[in-house]
């Protein structure tokens, strides 16, 4: 099994990742000293804080020199009284709390990361890195966003991590982070900027904004393009002590800050904590008459899906333990995911909890060690919700698929739906595989993100563009079907991959393809008595509800003729589909 924590042991930490000192150009309170900033962070309850300055280290170099003449002058003797004083509460505030070193670095286009470090990492170490980031060495010491030509995006993040770094992508939603929007860069860009392994993070300023609109909805997992859930997070991007009255959004020092439970408070917790799937032990830090996260309410409310499903108990009666297996077969084959032991599906319900906690979770371990193969780590805990016990799994995905229960059984993952792959299904999982063995699963280079991710006026004169691709990006495309000794093949195309399932029959079928290849026989000969709601040559067939999630079955007009897609989820939804199915465009 995966690494543990034992979750009366974890201690949730007020951090701000994000926050600038008198050595960033920009900063607007230059007569603060660093002791204020430390009794500052103090003040606002913090226990970690990292000091992010533009393209430099020089704010935690100077505050660590200071601290060293003071001592220098202690032990000569030399120290006077006001000297002892500062230098006693700085010793004081340093046992209390945990400084970062850190960087906010400007790469090329102007996309910002964050580089957080361990405190035992030599000053000395951190600028050679900068160096190596092309940061001039004449503005080492500048604390400037605006340095000129440095390094790109995905070379950053690589550098930064090999050299130790947690990285973050600053503000990404916002100006110049990687994913903020109305930026003209495509869609490839933005998928390896905020997909790419060498990145812990996204730094986003709407972490507390419910709703699909969110930057932490949208990393979540479930989109098509984007399967690696990210860690999302907070910072107040600081630059002065306290907020700006007149401005509200120029925030101070702890402003927005983020809650971390950490077995711990160390860089190495933090950065274990960021290298895991574990999303419940990060949350928006909020005021105390505000009510607390809750992460199993969140996860109930937003329901089954392609990354989180529901189980009230695992027996092996009845075949309930089973389905938990086969759950976790799926997600280590697709997109990882976290299940739930103890819950109804409806979160206005109470949970119904397991009754011998320890027992259940011992028993799943074995379970899962001795009947899935190859060997996964999984990582199980235990959590109180509502005043009964709930067993959480967190499935990675795997990097050796295909994997399969009790040898021969290979299961996936097919939005909210566990079902047995197909020949097809399993041959992209062995692909996938040897991809990943070759270390060449195809993420654009970073010449080429950087290229793409050029302003417009530096590209060459544009070019005229084929005819728009519309498909959806989630649910399945009927194909024509071929007739073999009275029984009718269809080709399904899994819309979220691409993927083609060949010789699939009506009655052979999982429940959407069945669902679709019923809905696809059901239409008129022709089209035009169907009750389809057309704009353009997009239509809408039909809009019904499956679990929490509102589905679409859709169909196109092309010079070709009809194309046919059912179960299509709103992240599928773009384009012109967004006007035909109602749905705002983001």
């Amino acid at each position: 099994m995966g690494k543990k924590h034992n979750r009366a042991q974890l201690q949730w930490c007020m951090f701000d990742c994000h926050i600038h000192t008198p050595a960033s150009s920009d900063y607007q309170q230059p007569e603060i000293s660093y002791l204020e900033i430390l009794q500052r962070a103090e003040a606002r309850g913090l226990d970690i804080i990292a000091f992010t300055d533009h393209n430099t280290v020089a704010g935690y170099a100077t505050m660590q020199s200071e601290i060293k003449e003071l001592e220098l002058l202690e032990k000569l003797g030399r120290l006077l009284p006001e000297e002892r004083s500062r230098l006693n509460e700085c010793k004081r505030l340093l046992t209390k709390l945990l400084v970062l070193p850190g960087f906010e670095f400007t790469a090329t286009f102007g996309f910002h990361i964050l580089a957080l470090f361990s405190p035992s990492k030599p000053v000395r170490e951190i600028e050679h890195l900068l160096l190596d980031l092309n940061i001039p060495p004449e503005q080492l010491d500048e604390g400037s966003a605006t340095v000129g030509a440095t390094t790109d995006v995905l070379t950053a993040y690589q550098k930064i991590n090999e050299g130790g770094g947690l990285v973050i992508a600053a503000h990404a939603n916002s100006s110049n982070g990687v994913a903020m929007r109305g930026f003209n860069f495509g869609g490839q860009t933005k998928i390896a900027y905020t997909q790419d392994s060498h990145l812990h993070a996204l730094e986003v300023t709407d972490l507390e904004q419910k709703g699909t609109r969110s930057t932490a909805a949208f990393f979540s997992g479930t989109k098509p393009e984007y399967p690696r859930r990210m860690h999302c997070i907070q910072g107040s991007d600081a630059h002065r002590l306290t907020s700006d009255a007149s401005r509200k959004k120029n925030l101070g020092l702890g402003d927005r800050a983020t809650d971390i439970a950490l077995p711990e408070v160390s860089f190495d917790a933090i950065y274990e904590l960021f290298s895991s799937n574990d999303f419940s032990r990060t949350r928006p830090h909020r005021h105390k008459e505000e009510p607390a996260f809750d992460f199993i309410q969140a996860a109930l409310e937003e329901g089954s899906n392609i990354i989180q499903e529901f189980h009230e108990s695992m027996t092996a009666r009845g075949g309930k333990l089973y389905a938990i297996l086969a759950d976790v077969c799926a997600f280590c084959n697709t997109n990882g995911g976290t299940l739930y032991i103890g819950l109804n599906t409806d979160p206005k319900k109470p949970p119904i909890g397991i009754s011998d906690p320890e027992l259940s979770i011992a028993q799943l371990e074995k379970e899962i060690n001795n009947r899935l193969t190859p060997p996964l780590q999984c990582s199980i805990d235990l959590h109180d919700y509502r005043g009964k016990k709930i067993v959480r799994v967190l499935v990675p995905r795997g990097d050796d698929p295909p994997y399969a229960l009790d040898d021969n059984k290979i299961y996936i993952r097919d939005e909210a739906e566990t079902g047995l792959a197909v020949r097809d299904e399993i041959f992209s999982l062995v692909l996938r595989n040897s991809r990943v063995q070759r270390g060449s699963i195809p993420v654009p280079s970073a010449e080429a993100a950087e290229a793409e991710a050029a302003p417009t006026r530096e590209k060459v004169a544009p070019q005229p563009e084929p005819e728009a691709d519309y498909t959806p990006h989630t649910g399945v495309e009927v194909l024509p079907a071929e007739e073999r000794e009275g029984t009718r093949y269809y080709s399904m195309r899994d819309l979220r991959n691409g993927n083609v399932v060949k010789n699939v029959t009506r009655a052979s079928a999982r429940r959407l393809w069945h669902y679709a290849i019923s809905s696809f026989l059901s239409f008129p000969n022709d089209l035009e008595q169907a009750s389809i709601v057309w704009q353009g040559n997009f239509g809408l067939v039909r809009q019904y509800k499956q679990g929490k999630t509102t589905h679409y079955d859709l169909i196109q007009r092309t010079a070709e003729g009809y194309r046919y897609f059912f179960g299509v989820t709103p992240d599928g939804i773009y384009g012109p589909w967004k006007s035909v199915t109602g749905l705002e465009e983001s």
